[in-house]
Protein backbone atom coordinates (compact mmCIF):
# COMPACT_ATOMS: atom_id res chain seq x y z
CA UNK A 1 0.00 0.00 0.00
CA UNK A 2 2.96 2.23 1.24
CA UNK A 3 4.52 1.43 -2.24
CA UNK A 4 1.35 2.29 -3.91
CA UNK A 5 0.91 5.69 -2.40
CA UNK A 6 4.15 6.68 -3.50
CA UNK A 7 3.97 5.91 -6.81
CA UNK A 8 0.89 7.52 -7.12
CA UNK A 9 2.67 10.72 -5.41
CA UNK A 10 5.19 10.63 -7.94
CA UNK A 11 2.49 10.84 -10.69
CA UNK A 12 0.90 13.57 -9.33
CA UNK A 13 4.33 15.42 -9.19
CA UNK A 14 5.23 14.75 -12.54
CA UNK A 15 2.13 15.41 -14.01
CA UNK A 16 1.31 18.87 -11.84
CA UNK A 17 2.15 21.87 -13.82
CA UNK A 18 5.71 23.70 -12.36
CA UNK A 19 6.03 27.48 -13.02
CA UNK A 20 9.30 27.72 -14.53
CA UNK A 21 11.03 30.39 -15.92
CA UNK A 22 12.26 30.56 -19.52
CA UNK A 23 15.89 29.34 -19.55
CA UNK A 24 17.34 32.64 -20.07
CA UNK A 25 15.52 34.49 -17.08
CA UNK A 26 16.90 34.27 -14.03
CA UNK A 27 13.95 35.17 -10.86
CA UNK A 28 16.23 37.99 -10.56
CA UNK A 29 16.10 39.51 -13.99
CA UNK A 30 12.37 38.77 -13.79
CA UNK A 31 11.66 40.99 -11.07
CA UNK A 32 14.06 43.47 -12.75
CA UNK A 33 11.53 43.29 -15.69
CA UNK A 34 8.48 43.44 -13.49
CA UNK A 35 10.33 46.64 -11.63
CA UNK A 36 11.00 48.51 -14.92
CA UNK A 37 6.82 47.84 -16.56
CA UNK A 38 5.70 49.30 -12.87
CA UNK A 39 8.15 51.86 -12.90
CA UNK A 40 6.81 52.68 -16.77
CA UNK A 41 3.20 52.24 -15.72
CA UNK A 42 4.08 55.22 -13.14
CA UNK A 43 5.38 57.23 -15.51
CA UNK A 44 2.58 56.93 -18.81
CA UNK A 45 -0.06 58.37 -15.80
CA UNK A 46 1.72 60.73 -14.79
CA UNK A 47 3.02 62.07 -18.30
CA UNK A 48 -0.33 62.05 -18.93
CA UNK A 49 0.08 59.44 -22.13
CA UNK A 50 -3.95 58.49 -21.81
CA UNK A 51 -5.00 61.90 -22.57
CA UNK A 52 -4.32 62.04 -25.80
CA UNK A 53 -3.35 58.41 -26.77
CA UNK A 54 -6.32 56.91 -25.56
CA UNK A 55 -9.83 57.68 -27.21
CA UNK A 56 -12.24 59.44 -24.98
CA UNK A 57 -16.06 58.55 -24.38
CA UNK A 58 -19.07 60.87 -22.54
CA UNK A 59 -19.04 59.72 -19.06
CA UNK A 60 -21.27 60.43 -16.25
CA UNK A 61 -18.88 63.42 -15.11
CA UNK A 62 -18.23 64.21 -18.67
CA UNK A 63 -15.32 63.36 -21.52
CA UNK A 64 -13.24 60.50 -19.90
CA UNK A 65 -10.37 58.18 -21.62
CA UNK A 66 -12.19 54.86 -22.74
CA UNK A 67 -10.12 52.47 -21.03
CA UNK A 68 -11.10 49.75 -23.19
CA UNK A 69 -9.02 51.10 -25.89
CA UNK A 70 -6.06 52.14 -23.78
CA UNK A 71 -3.49 53.52 -25.46
CA UNK A 72 -5.07 52.56 -28.97
CA UNK A 73 -4.69 56.11 -30.71
CA UNK A 74 -7.01 57.80 -33.08
CA UNK A 75 -9.96 55.82 -33.73
CA UNK A 76 -9.21 54.40 -37.70
CA UNK A 77 -13.34 54.53 -38.28
CA UNK A 78 -13.60 58.00 -37.25
CA UNK A 79 -12.87 59.83 -40.10
CA UNK A 80 -12.86 63.96 -39.75
CA UNK A 81 -13.79 66.34 -41.54
CA UNK A 82 -11.62 69.31 -42.89
CA UNK A 83 -11.17 71.40 -39.40
CA UNK A 84 -12.16 74.33 -39.55
CA UNK A 85 -10.50 77.64 -40.98
CA UNK A 86 -8.06 79.34 -37.56
CA UNK A 87 -7.02 83.09 -38.47
CA UNK A 88 -4.67 84.77 -36.35
CA UNK A 89 -5.70 84.19 -32.63
CA UNK A 90 -6.49 84.33 -29.99
CA UNK A 91 -7.67 80.59 -31.44
CA UNK A 92 -4.75 78.58 -32.72
CA UNK A 93 -5.02 75.18 -32.72
CA UNK A 94 -8.23 72.34 -32.40
CA UNK A 95 -8.97 69.25 -31.03
CA UNK A 96 -11.17 66.22 -31.64
CA UNK A 97 -13.62 65.40 -29.11
CA UNK A 98 -11.95 62.17 -28.98
CA UNK A 99 -8.94 64.51 -27.93
CA UNK A 100 -6.85 62.37 -29.93
CA UNK A 101 -6.75 64.44 -33.44
CA UNK A 102 -5.81 68.08 -33.22
CA UNK A 103 -5.21 70.66 -36.25
CA UNK A 104 -3.09 73.60 -36.20
CA UNK A 105 -0.46 75.52 -38.09
CA UNK A 106 1.23 72.28 -38.71
CA UNK A 107 -1.77 70.44 -40.24
CA UNK A 108 -3.44 67.50 -38.47
CA UNK A 109 -1.98 65.08 -35.87
CA UNK A 110 -3.45 62.05 -35.00
CA UNK A 111 -2.22 60.70 -31.71
CA UNK A 112 -0.66 56.83 -33.29
CA UNK A 113 -1.05 53.85 -31.30
CA UNK A 114 1.06 53.26 -28.79
CA UNK A 115 -0.04 48.84 -27.95
CA UNK A 116 2.17 46.24 -28.95
CA UNK A 117 -0.23 45.29 -31.63
CA UNK A 118 1.32 45.48 -35.79
CA UNK A 119 -0.98 48.25 -35.99
CA UNK A 120 0.78 49.82 -33.43
CA UNK A 121 4.06 49.58 -31.65
CA UNK A 122 5.23 46.14 -32.31
CA UNK A 123 7.88 46.47 -34.85
CA UNK A 124 9.88 49.26 -32.77
CA UNK A 125 12.84 47.95 -30.08
CA UNK A 126 13.61 50.39 -26.72
CA UNK A 127 16.62 52.23 -29.12
CA UNK A 128 13.96 52.69 -31.80
CA UNK A 129 11.76 54.17 -29.50
CA UNK A 130 14.55 56.17 -27.38
CA UNK A 131 15.87 57.75 -30.22
CA UNK A 132 11.88 58.95 -31.71
CA UNK A 133 11.70 60.95 -28.32
CA UNK A 134 15.22 62.03 -28.22
CA UNK A 135 15.31 63.31 -31.94
CA UNK A 136 11.72 64.46 -32.11
CA UNK A 137 11.57 62.48 -35.57
CA UNK A 138 8.87 59.53 -35.97
CA UNK A 139 10.84 56.34 -36.16
CA UNK A 140 13.97 58.52 -35.43
CA UNK A 141 14.71 59.97 -38.62
CA UNK A 142 11.72 60.88 -40.61
CA UNK A 143 9.01 63.77 -40.38
CA UNK A 144 9.04 65.84 -37.69
CA UNK A 145 6.63 64.49 -34.13
CA UNK A 146 4.12 67.36 -33.98
CA UNK A 147 2.42 68.91 -31.66
CA UNK A 148 0.46 68.83 -29.41
CA UNK A 149 2.98 65.79 -28.24
CA UNK A 150 5.32 67.02 -25.76
CA UNK A 151 8.40 65.23 -27.03
CA UNK A 152 10.92 68.55 -26.18
CA UNK A 153 10.19 67.57 -22.75
CA UNK A 154 9.69 63.67 -22.89
CA UNK A 155 13.35 63.85 -24.54
CA UNK A 156 14.94 64.97 -20.84
CA UNK A 157 13.90 61.96 -19.21
CA UNK A 158 16.86 59.17 -18.68
CA UNK A 159 17.06 56.30 -21.05
CA UNK A 160 16.11 54.48 -18.13
CA UNK A 161 12.71 55.94 -17.68
CA UNK A 162 12.18 55.91 -21.25
CA UNK A 163 13.21 52.26 -21.56
CA UNK A 164 10.61 51.74 -18.36
CA UNK A 165 8.20 53.44 -20.89
CA UNK A 166 8.63 51.19 -23.75
CA UNK A 167 8.48 48.15 -21.35
CA UNK A 168 5.44 49.32 -19.87
CA UNK A 169 3.68 50.06 -23.70
CA UNK A 170 5.24 46.22 -24.67
CA UNK A 171 3.15 44.74 -21.85
CA UNK A 172 -0.79 46.20 -22.42
CA UNK A 173 -2.75 44.02 -24.30
CA UNK A 174 -2.57 44.85 -28.32
CA UNK A 175 -5.27 46.83 -30.01
CA UNK A 176 -5.45 46.50 -33.20
CA UNK A 177 -6.50 50.49 -34.91
CA UNK A 178 -4.62 51.71 -37.58
CA UNK A 179 -4.50 55.47 -36.54
CA UNK A 180 -4.43 58.17 -39.76
CA UNK A 181 -1.14 59.45 -40.62
CA UNK A 182 -0.78 62.82 -40.16
CA UNK A 183 -1.50 65.58 -42.35
CA UNK A 184 1.63 68.74 -43.56
CA UNK A 185 -0.96 71.98 -43.64
CA UNK A 186 -2.87 73.06 -46.87
CA UNK A 187 -1.15 75.78 -48.40
CA UNK A 188 -2.87 79.02 -48.02
CA UNK A 189 -5.43 79.73 -51.39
Amino acid sequence: MRRSLLSLALILAACTPQATLPPTQTASTQDDHEARVARGAYLVTVMTCNDCHTPFKMGPAGPEPDMSRMLSGHPEELALPDPPALGEGPWLWVGAATNTAFAGPWGISYAPNLTPDPSGLSAWDEALFIRTLRSGQHWGVSRPILPPMPWQSYRELTDEDLGAVFAYLQSVPPIRNHAPDSQPARPAP
